[in-house]
């Protein structure tokens, strides 16, 4: 069942992965000050999707680097470069996060 796999998706990368479970406490921060900070429902929605996106992002990049280190572990560029890449949508997404919050938050 689809939802079975979810739940032991999400425990997998709460029990494997340290980046997971850190921006997911951001996550579990940012949900109520982006409710008492944004003004309107939409920037709300804004403040809270892009924290959530972070997350998302962090899942497909954990799914990339157990998928590369099960091909194997032995060194190889394009094994590299699939992680780098993955790790790189995580470091833009915060970036966006960050823009995000900023723009929004910036002229109060």
């Amino acid at each position: 069942m689809a939802v079975r796999s979810s739940g032991r998706g999400l425990a997998a990368a709460w029990r494997h992965e340290l980046a997971f479970r850190i921006e997911c406490i951001v996550l579990i921060f940012a949900l109520p000050l982006a409710l008492w900070l944004g003004k309107m429902p939409l920037e709300q929605a804004a403040l809270i999707a892009v924290v959530a996106a972070i997350v998302v992002v962090e899942l497909i990049n954990s799914a990339v680097e157990a998928a590369i280190d099960r091909i194997g572990l032995e060194p190889h560029p394009m094994s590299a470069r699939a992680k780098e890449l993955a790790s790189a949508a995580v470091l833009v997404t915060i970036g966006v996060a960050l823009l995000t919050w900023a723009l929004i938050l910036w002229p109060r």
